[in-house]
C-alpha cells in the first residue's frame, strides 16, 4: 500500500538549509624574520610548510554554529633552513544550519563549512605575504574530507588500548 492508496501525504526528508551569517578574522599574526634581522633577499629559495586545524562549536542561538579554520604557514630558506616568515591566521564563520541529521552534523561542520571559508583564507594569505614583501603565497586546495578522516583515525588510535593489536 502506498501513500497515494491511503490518501496520506508522502513523507519527505527535511530540507537541509545552510547560510553563512558572518565571516571574520579571529586572530592573525605575520612575522617577517628577514626584515627583523635586516637580511638581504638574494639567494633566498623559500620552502613552505602549512599546518591546518579546525574547530567548531554550537552557538547559543538555535541552529547556529561557529567554525574556525586555523592556518600556520612557515617559510624557511631551502639552503640554510633559516626562517623567512611565519603567518598564523584563524578565520571563522558563523553558520545557520538546519535539516542536517545529528549523526552527520559533526562532519558537515568540519568538512563543508571550511570548504566555504577556504577561498577567503586563501586570499588573505596571498595578500598578507605579498604585502609583507614576499611573493604572494597561493595556498593549495585543502582536502577537508581527508583532514577529517585523518583526525578520526588519530583519535581512534589514541583510544585503542596499548595491548590491543591493530586490525
Amino acid at each position: 500500500m502506498t501513500d497515494q492508496d491511503t490518501g496520506a501525504a508522502p513523507q519527505q526528508a527535511p530540507q537541509m538549509k545552510m547560510s553563512v551569517l558572518a565571516q571574520f578574522v579571529r586572530d592573525m599574526s605575520f612575522e617577517n624574520v628577514v626584515a627583523q634581522k635586516g637580511l638581504g633577499s638574494a639567494d633566498v629559495q623559500p620552502e613552505m610548510q602549512v599546518q591546518v586545524s579546525l574547530d567548531a562549536r554550537k552557538r547559543p542561538a538555535d541552529h547556529q554554529y561557529e567554525v574556525i579554520t586555523k592556518f600556520k604557514i612557515s617559510s624557511t630558506n631551502k639552503a640554510d633552513k633559516a626562517p623567512l616568515y611565519l603567518l598564523e591566521v584563524d578565520y571563522g564563520g558563523i553558520f545557520h544550519i538546519e535539516g542536517v541529521p545529528e549523526d552527520q552534523l559533526h562532519p558537515f561542520l568540519l568538512i563543508e563549512c571550511p570548504r566555504l571559508l577556504f577561498p577567503f583564507v586563501r586570499r588573505i594569505v596571498s595578500d598578507v605575504t605579498r604585502d609583507g614583501g614576499f611573493p604572494p603565497f597561493n595556498l593549495d586546495t585543502v582536502d577537508f574530507l581527508a583532514l577529517y578522516r585523518a583526525e578520526l583515525a588519530r583519535r581512534m588510535e589514541q583510544t585503542r588500548p596499548a595491548d590491543q593489536p591493530l586490525s
